[in-house]
Formats: C-alpha cells, sequence, structure tokens
C-alpha cells in the first residue's frame, strides 16, 4: 500500500492558500487516478483506488497543519507498510518559485510546522517527500501570512500546470522507486 499525505487546513477559509497546495496535489490525482469521492474520517479526508498495481490511500489531514501528523497514526500499523518506501508527503513549499517540486527521500523540516508534526509522529526525519514551490514571501514579509494568502494569478497558474505531471511522477515512484520518480519531477 502506498500512502499520500497531503499537507492543508480544513474549511473554504483555507481553500485558495499556498498552505494549501498538498491538497490541491491530491485533489489533481483522485482525478487523474479517477479515484472516489474523498470521505470523512477521525483525523482526515480519504480517498483510495489502485495505480501502477498498488493499492494507494490519498489523505488530507482535517486537524489543521500544526497537526497534520496525527492523520498518519491509524495507517503506520498496516501490515507490510514501510514509511521510506510507501509514505509520500505533499507540502507546500514558500523557500522554491511557484511550480518548483524537489522530491527527497528525506531531510529536515525547514520550519514547515505540518512536516515537523509527520515527524513528531514517525519520530525520525526518513521519509520521502514532494515539496511544491508557492512563491516566497516579499522581502521583509511575514511568512505565516504568505503562506496563508491566495496566490496571484501568475503563480497560481505555475502551481496548477505542475500538479497536472505528479499522478505521472508518482505512478513512477510507485514502479520504479523513488530516485527514478526525483529524476523525473525535480527541477
Amino acid at each position: 500500500m502506498k500512502l499520500l499525505l497531503g499537507l492543508g487546513n480544513p474549511g473554504p477559509k483555507y481553500d485558495a492558500t499556498r498552505h494549501n497546495v498538498g491538497w490541491w496535489a491530491l485533489d489533481r490525482l483522485a482525478y487523474d487516478w479517477k479515484f472516489d469521492s474523498f470521505r470523512k474520517t477521525a483525523s482526515g479526508l480519504v480517498s483510495e483506488g489502485v495505480v501502477a498495481g498498488e493499492d494507494v490511500v490519498l489523505v488530507k489531514p482535517t486537524t489543521y497543519m500544526n497537526r497534520s501528523g496525527a492523520a498518519l497514526r491509524p495507517h503506520l500499523g498496516r501490515e507490510g507498510f514501510a514509511v521510506s518506501r510507501d509514505l509520500m508527503v505533499i507540502v507546500d513549499d514558500a523557500t522554491r518559485e511557484a511550480g518548483r517540486l524537489r522530491l527527497r527521500p528525506s531531510g529536515s523540516a525547514g520550519g514547515h510546522n505540518g512536516l515537523k508534526s509527520v515527524e513528531s509522529v514517525l519520530r525520525h526525519e526518513e521519509y520521502p517527500r514532494l515539496r511544491i514551490g508557492v512563491g516566497r514571501p516579499p522581502e521583509g514579509g511575514d511568512l505565516v501570512s504568505w503562506v496563508l494568502s491566495p496566490m496571484d494569478a501568475e503563480d497560481e497558474d505555475q502551481v496548477l500546470a505542475v500538479l497536472a505531471e505528479l499522478s505521472p511522477g508518482l505512478e513512477t515512484w510507485m514502479r520504479d522507486g523513488l530516485e527514478a520518480a526525483m529524476n523525473q519531477l525535480n527541477r
């Protein structure tokens, strides 16, 4: 089983914000892979299906960004599930230009509270994460205000364009492993 955790915040107030790009990505993947609608669970919205011969679970935590890791707990004990092989966390990145992707097998949270929450549940940093650039805040701008604001049209177009490339790249991850997906997605 592959688990894709897209970080974001629940509620219409956050739908269009930079911080919800992880949710945007899962919406696009569910559409591309023709999954059923997301259904409510105790800690998230979940959609499931089969991709590249793998059972795939898409999870949008509804615990708010700072407690995103809680949505992982129900899935970690599944038989045969290995975090380093079967988990993919998809998250916004305010240190990268809009639409730039960075897939890595591990690393630090880099100040991202959603990733810090995931790491507090896993108790390590050894899990794959796909960062989607949402643009850098203006010089001297407040980071929190930046990620909780909607993108301008140009940045949004860049992000939406790259979301269309995620499904083939993540299918490569499922079939051929992380390194092959990194070669395909990273730019």
